[in-house]
Order: C-alpha cells, then structure tokens, then sequence
C-alpha cells in the first residue's frame, strides 16, 4: 500500500467533533497552521548509530519535501542526531541555524550502543527558533532479568522563540507492562498518566502544544482512553480525554484509529488491518481551529542497514516504523 503522495483532509464534524474555545482564550488570541513529522529510526538496533547507509539522507529528504514545522524522532544516536542537523543546514531548510534543534540523551555512551560513539534518546526539530527547553524524567521501568538496567524515559520540549505559547514535545514510552513492587500501576501506563500531567499543565497555563512519539500503544487500548476526547468516533471507544490524533478522522482508512505505523505483528489485533499504530501526535482538542489531517507513510527503502530485521520485513528498509506526518490549525494564546 503507498500512500506516502496522498493527504486526506476531513471536516471534523464528520465525526461529531465540537470545537470549543480553548480555556484561556482572548482576544489577544491568534492561529497558526503546523505540519509535524515523525518517525522511529530505530537507530541503534537497526543502524548501530551509522549515519552511513540511506536513514539520515532519507529523512532528510522527507522533512524537506513534506515541508513540515516541527520533526520527532524516536530512538536516534546523537551521531545521527547531528547528522540531519547538518543535512537540513545543508537543504536550507531552518530558518535559524544555530537554534532549531534539541536532543534529549536516555542512554550514555557505552560499549556496544550506538557503535560506542555516541548518546542515544530523542530529538526534536523546528523550522523556527526554539526557547529553552526542557526534559520531563518519567517514571522508570521495573527492573527485569531481561532489562536489568532499563532505559530511563523522558519527553522532551520545547516552544518557540517568539511564540513561548505554543510547545512541541517528543516522547518515546516504554513497552513495559510490568507492575512493579509498591506500585498498582503497570510501568507504560504510569508514564503515560505522567506525560499527560505535563500536558495538562500547559494547557492550564494557557500554552498550545503538539506532542509527538512512539507511544507503544495502539488507539483502541484502555491506557490511551484517557488521551482520546469522547468525540473520536469509528473503531476508538471508551475516551475520557482531551486530545485528538491527527490521524483519527481519517474516514477512509479505520475512523477513531488510523493507519498502521509499527512493522511487526502486534501483541493485539487492531481493528483495522494487521499491523498496529503506535505513533502518534496529539493536540489538545479545545485548541484545534479547523479541519486536520494526517498520513502514515510507506517506509523507505533501498538503505544498507547494518542490522535488518528478520524477514518479512524488506531488509533494505530504512526502520520498522513508518513516518507520521500531520497538519494542524490551533488556537496559540
């Protein structure tokens, strides 16, 4: 399926969806129209923290074609990190080059990780200058026999220069579903419930923001129907949140849910098809000011990846994941 030259755009009132003012709203109020892009590189397991073989110039390419405000990645080395960096300097594509970039490092330098060389986290662009910003610890993983040293999570954030209102994150949740001593909560769900107290914090501060990740869950999952508002209709029920994702109104491709994002067999059958959606970018939904979109698209391929995953999957493709990229109008201020 190749999609990756079409964009659907769907009236959200398609699906019920009542657009309010958002809480600290003036007349001082203005909007602004942002495409995100996002993608999982899977830049150690795949790529080793090569920044040789297709990955970097490929996403580079993208974001330039795709035009887009705001870029998140998941699971990148800081070698690669600096590499696009340099790339999207080199296509003219920021507008201030010395202030466009953050990176978030999870993981130091070891032996072993991102061929030894370099840090390893998540990472986030923006067409215009970026304010201070900032990382959000989140809850850390139980310790297992398998993961005895787990990864520390964190969301990372940043608003623009001159619009400290309106905030773009990146996040990247763990898979763990553990239940740790003390705790009465699994590990993801207890990150999740941590962002999303974040996110409600900006938005009573009056702030606007779009968060983008790898949140390995998929829509229909109990974990996000604190995310979802109960306006989502179509395969996504059971929401008492306050976001939409840009892919939900999608009348053509799983309503409520979306397209597809992960290449692998997920651990529970989506509504839709036979792969999940685990990326995702949410809004708050009492900011959206008009009619968006998004589209998931078909994974590159032709890369000489140091390690590629076991078949099925084309062992030329760039990650396991797709790109997510979406279009939004919001209410800032």
């Amino acid at each position: 399926m190749k999609r990756g030259q079409r964009r659907l755009t769907v009236v959200l009132s398609l699906f019920g969806l009542v657009l309010t003012a958002a809480s600290p709203a003036s007349a001082a109020s203005t909007t602004a129209t942002y495409t995100v892009w996002h993608w999982n590189v899977s830049g150690h397991v795949m790529w080793d923290g090569k920044t040789t073989g297709g990955m970097v110039t490929k996403a580079v390419s993208s974001i330039d074609n795709r035009d887009a405000d705001f870029v998140s990645f998941n699971e990148i080395c800081f070698s690669q990190y600096k590499a696009i960096q340099q790339g999207l300097i080199a296509a003219g594509w920021p507008e201030d080059t010395g202030n466009f970039s953050r990176f978030a490092e999870t993981l130091a330098p070891i032996s072993g990780l991102c061929d030894g060389a370099s840090g390893f986290g998540n990472a986030l662009f923006s067409k215009r200058a970026l304010g201070s910003s900032r990382q959000y610890p989140l809850p850390a993983d139980t310790p297992t026999a398998e993961r005895p040293t787990p990864e520390p999570r964190k969301m990372l954030c940043a608003p623009l220069a001159e619009q400290a209102r309106m905030k773009f994150c990146t996040v990247h949740i763990t898979t763990s579903n553990v239940v740790g001593p003390g705790q009465t909560k699994a590990d993801n769900v207890r990150q999740l419930d941590d962002v999303r107290g974040v996110l409600d914090g900006f938005d009573a501060a009056g702030e606007t923001y779009l968060v983008a990740g790898d949140f390995n869950a998929q829509p229909d999952y109990s974990r996000l129907d604190g995310y979802y508002a109960p306006s989502v209709a179509g395969n996504n029920g059971n929401n008492t949140g306050a976001h939409r994702e840009l892919d939900d109104a999608d009348a053509a491709n799983c309503p409520g849910y979306g397209e597809w994002t992960a290449d692998a067999v997920p651990g529970n059958a989506p509504p839709c098809g036979d792969k999940a959606k685990i990326d995702h970018v949410f809004v708050r939904e009492s900011r959206v000011a008009g009619p968006y979109s998004a589209d998931a698209l078909t994974i590159p391929t032709g890369c000489t990846v140091p390690d590629p995953m076991a078949p099925p999957a084309d062992p030329t493709q760039c990650s396991d994941h797709r790109v997510l990229v979406g279009t939004v109008p919001v209410l800032i201020g």
